[in-house]
């Protein structure tokens, strides 16, 4: 075990030497990194540091000799720093147990079968100040945009878990579906069951509620254009893989724009971005703290697109908010 001297990197300027060390060396636990600080083993240029020094391009940082760590767990990986700069814009809410993020389309969650570059393995990039590392308690599609919230403790993952689990969070998702519905407003109650297959996860709905698991989605229609398209409101109180993308193609008729895996050819029309039109807009969940938690994410810019094609107006995104009790709907 030596001592080691590395520059920063161009691409590092201005980054935390926190973050910096927990990028470089994932495996150094925050106290350890913070006793290290305190007894002058790191330094900066040959002069002692904190944990909230800006480092600056070109600069020499000592790096002590690290205890041994955990090996990582599967799928983690240093963060480079243009992802973990990406990462940080992702945080629209951040407090001392949960972090909260607008998730783009195309960001796996997690890992999987040709899969290795998903959140889950950089999460290391937004533990801040934390002692431990953020945790996933819920999942969105690879290819759904919106609201995602991760705990930054064991006990509110424990919290969170839960309440996602039985009914606790209302989760409202956005969708741009093709053709307009029949019907504006309902409740869908059709059981699902998933399926393998070669191209990977496929879920179908099945008339024999035996035969799979029962799905529950209410929608409603808030705008539409010349019965070509519609944009709904998809309140699911049950949270099945693909719930949402099967129960408009096969419990409405009309699947979600962009999504050729559940309905075909249909689902592509020409002068709209080739995209799944499914956006997570807001979560109303309780806090591991006390109170509830309201969180809303704005349209990703395909989705921009679309509404501004057909003269959709989205009402304004409000920031994220604490409050004591859920407001009144």
């Amino acid at each position: 075990m030596t001592i080691a001297h590395r520059t920063v990197a161009p691409g590092e300027a201005d980054t935390r030497l926190d973050r910096w060390f927990r990028r470089h060396y994932p495996q150094l636990a925050q106290g350890a990194l913070q006793k290290m600080l305190r007894t002058g083993q790191i330094r900066v240029d040959g002069k002692r540091a904190e944990a909230n020094t800006r480092l600056a391009a070109g600069q020499e940082v000592r790096i002590p000799p690290l205890p041994e760590g955990p090996k990582p767990e599967p799928g983690r990986r240093p963060v480079s720093e243009e992802d973990a700069r990406a990462l940080e814009r992702m945080v629209i809410h951040r407090d001392a147990s949960v972090l909260v993020l607008d998730k783009p389309h195309g960001l796996p969650v997690q890992g999987g079968p040709n899969i290795a570059r998903h959140l889950d393995g950089m999460l290391d990039a937004l533990q801040f100040e934390a002692e431990e590392r953020p945790r996933l308690v819920h999942r969105l599609d690879r290819d759904t945009s919106g609201v995602l919230v991760l705990a930054r403790t064991a006990q509110a993952a424990a919290f969170l878990a839960k309440a996602f689990r039985g009914r606790d969070v209302e989760k409202t998702y956005w969708a741009v579906v093709t053709p307009q519905p029949q019907i504006a407003e309902g409740r869908i109650d059709l059981p699902l069951a998933k399926l393998a297959g070669a191209r990977g996860e496929r879920v179908e709905a099945v008339e024999d509620p035996e035969a799979g698991a029962r799905a529950i989605t209410d929608f409603r229609t808030l705008d539409a254009a010349k019965r070509r398209v519609a944009w709904l409101e998809l309140k699911p109180l049950t949270g099945r893989t693909h719930q949402l993308r099967v129960h408009c193609a096969e419990g409405l008729g009309s699947p979600i724009v962009g999504d050729g895996k559940y309905g075909g050819a249909a689902a592509h029309l020409e002068g709209l971005p080739n995209l799944l039109h499914l956006h997570a807009r807001a979560l109303l969940l309780p806090h591991p703290d006390g109170g509830v938690l309201e969180a809303a994410a704005p349209l990703p810019p395909h989705m921009r697109e679309t509404f501004a094609y057909f003269g959709f107006e989205a009402p304004k995104t409000l920031k994220p908010r604490r409050l004591a009790t859920a407001p009144k709907r």
